[in-house]
C-alpha cells in the first residue's frame, strides 16, 4: 500500500520551485543544479508548501517540467532520500518525508497556569483577559435566571432552548435562515469538533486540513485516529489555494475537511467569497463534509474591512457545511460555550452521540452567554475585545519590526495571531531557548502535519505596550542564542536551511 496521502504534479512543483528564485539564498556560492533542486524541494517541505507524505512526480516528468536532465532530478531525489526528506518504493513512487530523528511536536498548546508565569511572558496561548465589566454582569444576569432551571435535572444535550433560539436568530440576521433545530450548544469549539470527528470520521478516516492549521485541533484529530491530509495555504494572506483543494478533495476523497475561514489561525488569512463558494462546491462534489470554524469571525480589527459571506451561506441547508462557533475567542477563553450549526438530522445524530460523551454543557455558562446576546452586552464586550487586540497587534508588529528586522510576516486585518518566518532560524530552537530568556512562544511545527513549518513561530496579540516591547527584545535575545548554536554543541548557526 502506498504511503502517500496527496500528490504534487510536475507543473505545480515546477512553479513552486520557480517561486523561490527571488528568495535570498544566504550564500554567494551557486550550488550544483541537483543540489539546488534538492534544497528547493526540502525547503518547500519544511515550509509546508509541499505537504509531508505527498507523492512527487516521476523523474522524467519533473525533468521535462523544469527543462533539466533526468540525471539532475535523479541526483536530487537521491540526495533527499539520503537526508530523510524522501521515501521511495518500487511501484508506489516517491513521497516527501521528514528525517526520522527530527523532533516533532506531539501535543497541542497548553497555557501556563497563571501562578506559574512569574516573570515569563507567555505568547503560547492566543487568548485575552475577560472584557470587564461584561463578564461579571453576564454571570450576575445568569444567576438571576437560574432558579427555574435549578428545578430540573439540568441536562440539556442539545443546549438550552433559549440559547439555541438566540444563536439561530443571529445566523438568520446574517442572512442565513436558521431554525433552533439546526443548533447544538457544546462545551467550547473543541467539544464541537470532537463530536463531529467522532460522528463522521472514525479511526483511519482521512481529514483534509489547512496547512498550517490550529495546533489543538490537529492534535485532537490525531488522537481520534484520523489520517490528516494537509492542504497548503496560498501565499501571504490571500486565503486558500483552490487548485490544491480541488486536487486533494478529488484524489484523497477525505470524509471531512476542516478550515478556519475567518482570520485563519495561525496565519490570519481571510478567503474571499469566490474561494468560499468554490470550496463548498468542491466539497459537495467530493462527498466531503466541510467543517467551517468561525471562532474568529467577529474579531475584525480594521474598521474599513469588507467582510466576506459566511461559508454556510453557500450551503444554507447544512447538508455539506457544518459550522462551528464559540464564545471563547470573541469573548473569553474561560467561557467554554461553543455551538454547531448543521442540518437538523446531523444535529440529532450529534445530540444522540453526546450521551456517551459529556451529556451537556454547563447551564450557568449557557445562561451567561444568552444574557449577553439578548441584552446587547455581547456587541459591547466584543467591541472591547477588538480594541484590545488592535492595540496589541499594532504594538507587537512595531516591536518585532524594530528588534527583528529580518523576520518576515504580513499584518492580518483580524484575528489574534501573527505568523512569522523567523529569518531562517529553527522555530523549535527559538521556542526552546526563548523559555531560557523569559518568553514562551510556540514553534511552527505545532501548526503543521509531520514536521512542516520549522522556520516559523506564531505570535499572538495578547500583550501590548511595554510588555510587547520586552517580548520582542527577549525574542531577539533567543534568536541570537539560536544563531550562535548555544546549547547544541554546534559551532555553526542553528538554521533550518542549508
Amino acid at each position: 500500500m502506498a504511503q502517500w496521502t496527496s500528490a504534487v504534479g510536475s507543473g505545480q512543483l515546477a512553479r513552486l520551485i520557480a517561486s523561490q528564485q527571488d528568495r535570498p539564498s544566504g550564500t554567494g556560492r551557486r550550488p550544483a543544479a541537483y543540489r539546488a533542486l534538492a534544497d528547493g524541494i526540502r525547503l518547500l517541505v519544511l515550509e509546508g508548501r509541499v505537504p509531508v507524505a505527498a507523492r512527487l512526480p516521476a523523474e522524467r516528468e519533473l525533468a521535462l517540467a523544469l527543462n533539466v536532465s533526468r540525471t539532475t532530478v535523479a541526483a536530487a531525489y537521491e540526495a533527499l532520500r539520503s537526508e530523510g526528506f524522501l521515501e521511495s518504493r518500487r511501484g508506489a513512487g516517491s513521497w516527501t518525508a521528514v528525517p526520522a530523528g527530527n523532533p516533532l511536536p506531539a501535543r497541542g498548546l497548553e497555557p501556563l497556569p497563571p501562578e506559574a508565569l512569574g516573570s515569563m511572558i507567555d505568547l503560547g496561548c492566543a487568548a485575552l483577559p475577560a472584557p470587564e465589566p461584561w463578564l461579571t454582569r453576564a454571570v450576575q444576569g445568569a444567576l438571576e435566571e437560574l432558579p427555574p432551571y435549578a428545578h430540573t435535572h439540568g441536562d440539556y444535550p442539545a443546549g438550552l432552548p433559549a440559547l439555541r433560539e438566540m444563536i439561530a436568530d443571529r445566523y438568520t440576521a446574517r442572512g442565513i435562515p436558521t431554525m433552533p433545530e439546526q443548533i447544538m450548544v457544546t462545551t467550547g469549539a473543541m467539544g464541537a469538533i470532537d463530536a463531529i470527528c467522532h460522528l463522521f470520521a472514525g479511526r483511519g478516516e482521512r481529514i483534509a486540513v489547512e496547512s498550517p492549521s490550529y495546533a489543538n485541533i490537529l492534535q485532537l484529530m490525531r488522537e481520534a485516529g484520523a489520517r490528516l491530509v494537509p492542504v497548503a495555504m496560498a501565499e501571504g494572506l490571500s486565503g486558500w489555494d483552490m487548485d490544491r483543494w480541488r486536487q486533494v478533495l478529488r484524489d484523497s476523497a477525505p470524509r471531512l475537511a476542516y478550515v478556519v475561514a475567518d482570520f485563519h489561525n495561525p496565519t490570519g488569512a481571510l478567503p474571499d467569497d469566490t474561494q468560499r463558494r468554490s470550496l463548498v462546491e468542491a466539497a459537495r462534489s467530493a462527498g466531503t463534509v466541510l467543517v467551517a470554524d468561525e471562532t474568529m469571525s467577529e474579531l475584525w480589527l480594521d474598521d474599513d474591512l469588507e467582510l466576506p459571506r459566511p461559508v454556510c451561506s453557500f450551503d444554507p441547508g447544512g447538508a455539506t457545511v457544518i459550522t462551528v462557533g464559540s464564545a471563547s475567542k470573541a469573548f473569553w477563553a474561560g467561557m467554554r460555550i461553543g455551538w454547531v450549526r448543521a442540518a437538523p438530522d446531523v444535529i440529532r445524530s450529534l445530540v444522540s452521540a453526546r450521551a456517551y460523551a459529556d451529556l451537556g454543557t454547563p447551564v450557568l455558562e449557557q445562561l451567561a452567554v444568552n444574557w449577553l446576546m439578548s441584552t446587547g452586552g455581547w456587541q459591547e464586550a466584543v467591541g472591547i475585545r477588538r480594541g484590545q487586540a488592535r492595540e496589541n497587534r499594532d504594538a507587537l508588529v512595531a516591536a518585532v519590526r524594530r528588534e527583528l528586522p529580518d523576520w518576515e510576516f504580513e499584518v492580518p486585518s483580524g484575528g489574534l495571531t501573527l505568523w512569522v518566518r523567523a529569518g531562517g532560524l529553527s522555530g523549535s530552537r527559538l521556542a526552546e531557548l526563548g523559555e531560557r530568556v523569559g518568553v514562551r512562544v510556540p514553534s511552527g511545527p505545532r501548526f503543521g502535519v509531520d514536521g512542516a513549518f520549522e522556520g516559523y513561530v506564531r505570535l499572538p496579540f495578547t500583550v501590548g505596550g511595554a510588555v510587547a516591547d520586552e517580548a520582542a527584545a527577549r525574542l531577539a535575545a533567543a534568536a541570537r542564542l539560536v544563531a550562535s548554536g548555544a546549547g547544541t554543541g554546534a559551532e555553526a548557526p542553528r538554521t533550518f536551511v542549508a
